[in-house]
């Protein structure tokens, strides 16, 4: 047993479970889905860095990562928000894990896309910059072979006077794309900096102005990924869309329905939780591979509350705990994010994402995992032991 803290600061004793849902890496494609994970950056934990200077990435765990999930079937999404694009990841790291991850996919044969943005821009920014930014962005992607993802830029929300700008570079970038994109409308809950995106604060004109670019463009536009975080909104879009766009739910609290559809249509999937669930969920879109809806809800829904709890708000620092469970599951050795941004989450909250975790049976190793819980409470004052049950070692 260990002991956790809950949000009170009481303790009470939990009991890990003994064995892991095993699900074996190397199974056939997924085929009634596309779905992206969205995946996190490892850092370098011995470089000499501050939150405030270039990222210190350990590339070769980063890339180890990724190869984990395409053994799974599973596409990247590479340079994203999960990668803690613009919140400790600048454009310079951001090219350097683009160009690395994608001869990494070419390697292995593994389906990726990546994130084209303006985060190069440091200041108050024209229209024309804003474009520029993006294209130099676009250029990076095109040469490594990988999907383009259109990312919302802060910059262009600041710029823009009205949903004309936005018609305008977006419309641009797509005439001169080289293969069809996808488009991604991030919400304010993940970057208040995107407030009033496509030229409005209300979420109606919003998503006019966003169907408008997608309806000129219709034959440049692979899918687009909503990360609104309102599945009534997801599926009113998803079923505006021109025939052939896909729509990439990006809605970490209503995913399972979201993908399941319904009689008019269905979501595929570009999402963050699939970082820490990705043999997991790759599972269950086999389970809908084999035409078994109830199945896949049955593996799917049960995640639904890791997911919430780790999105809860502030939810920009979900990434925190997304990188907690990586240490935990053993993909890396450390619970060190750039920036420092492992100091976002609170003990508590992590304390009860390793519970949820270990509920699902999402750590390859459950001793190990049960091991690096206690050392962390350790480091924070507590003692996890439970009636003197050793808790110290680590296995291997």
């Amino acid at each position: 047993m260990i002991r956790l803290p809950d949000a009170t600061g009481a303790l009470r004793a939990y009991v890990p479970r003994a064995e892991p849902t095993t699900f074996t890496p190397g199974r056939p494609p997924l085929r009634s889905r596309v779905v992206y994970s969205a995946a996190h950056v490892v850092a370098d934990p011995f470089a000499d860095s501050t939150p405030d200077g270039p990222a210190a990435v350990d590339w070769e765990t980063t890339l180890a990562f990724r190869r984990h999930l395409w053994s799974h079937g599973l596409g990247v999404a590479e340079a994203m928000d999960t990668a803690q694009r613009g919140m400790g990841l600048d454009w310079a790291g951001a090219a350097e894990l683009i160009r690395r991850s994608g001869a990494e996919a070419k390697a292995v044969g593994g389906l990726i896309a990546c994130g084209v943005g303006t985060d190069q821009l440091t200041g108050p920014a024209t229209l024309a910059e804003v474009r520029a930014a993006y294209e130099e962005q676009l250029a990076v992607v095109e040469e490594t072979g990988a999907r383009p993802i259109l990312m919302a830029s802060r910059a262009l929300a600041a710029t823009a006077a009205g949903p004309e700008d936005y018609l305008e570079v977006y419309g641009a970038l797509l005439r001169q794309s080289a293969e069809p994109v996808i488009l991604h409308w991030l919400g304010p809950m993940f970057d208040p900096a995107l407030g009033g995106y496509w030229g409005s604060g209300d979420l109606d004109r919003a998503t006019d102005t966003f169907l408008a670019i997608i309806e000129a463009n219709a034959d440049r536009v692979d899918g687009v990924k909503v990360s609104l975080l309102d599945a009534g909104r997801e599926v009113a879009l998803r079923r505006r869309l021109p025939a052939g766009v896909r729509c990439y739910t990006g809605d970490d609290f209503h995913y399972p329905e979201l993908i399941a559809g319904d009689e008019q249509g269905y979501s595929d999937a570009l999402l963050g939780i699939f970082d820490p669930l990705g043999p997991l969920a790759a599972e269950a879109v086999r389970t809908l591979d084999a035409d078994d809806p109830a199945g896949f809800r049955a593996l799917l829904d049960p995640t639904v509350p890791l997911s919430r709890h780790l999105f809860r708000a502030p939810t920009r620092y979900y990434k925190t705990g997304v990188v907690f469970l990586a240490w935990l599951a053993g993909h890396q050795d450390h619970f060190t994010m750039v920036g420092g941004v492992q100091s976002a989450r609170s003990l508590p909250h992590l304390a009860r994402a390793y519970e949820l975790a270990d509920g699902l049976g999402l750590f390859p190793d459950p001793e190990r995992a049960r091991a690096r819980m206690a050392r962390l409470l350790a480091v924070h004052g507590v003692d996890p032991a439970v009636h003197g049950v050793d808790q110290e070692g680590e296995t291997a």
